[in-house]
């Protein structure tokens, strides 16, 4: 399965030679199962290296990634949610799938920059003066 190609987008698809899977022992709920067999799966993919993805999407995807990227560029992916390798492996290709397509998004809109009205503007400075006036009444009276 990992030799089949991985449709991100209509845009975006990763080849499958570019995704290396290793199968580990899981740990959790299964019994006996969970020592003899390995169902936890570790998806490599050469995030920097790939061919299949922009620079943008690249820089983005490192970003979301965190820790799970490697110093070389690898990401690892480990999925172990599932008692079943098959399941195991379509969760963790899904989860690859969902952080390229969060990095591919397009950037949000440049903020624009917008002036108070008028009326925002007296009524602060006439809050700022009532505030001032109070504060006048609490000083102590002016000898004469």
């Amino acid at each position: 399965m990992a030799s089949d190609p991985l449709q991100i987008n209509s845009r975006i698809i990763i080849a499958g030679w570019e995704l290396t899977e290793q199968f580990v022992l899981a740990g959790g709920a299964g019994g006996q199962h969970v020592n003899k067999v390995s169902t936890a799966v570790q998806l490599f993919f050469n995030l920097m290296g790939s061919p299949s993805l922009s620079d943008r999407v690249k820089e983005n995807a490192a970003k979301l990634a965190g820790k799970r990227l490697s110093k070389e560029g690898v990401l690892m992916l480990e999925a172990s949610r599932y008692r079943s390798q098959e399941r195991n492996r379509e969760d963790a290709r899904e989860r690859l799938k969902e952080l390229i397509l969060e990095a591919a998004k397009p950037p949000p809109p440049a903020r624009k920059k917008t002036k108070p009205t008028k009326g925002s503007i007296e009524r602060r400075l006439k809050e700022k003066s009532g505030r001032a006036d109070v504060k006048k009444m609490r000083s102590k009276p002016a000898g004469d």
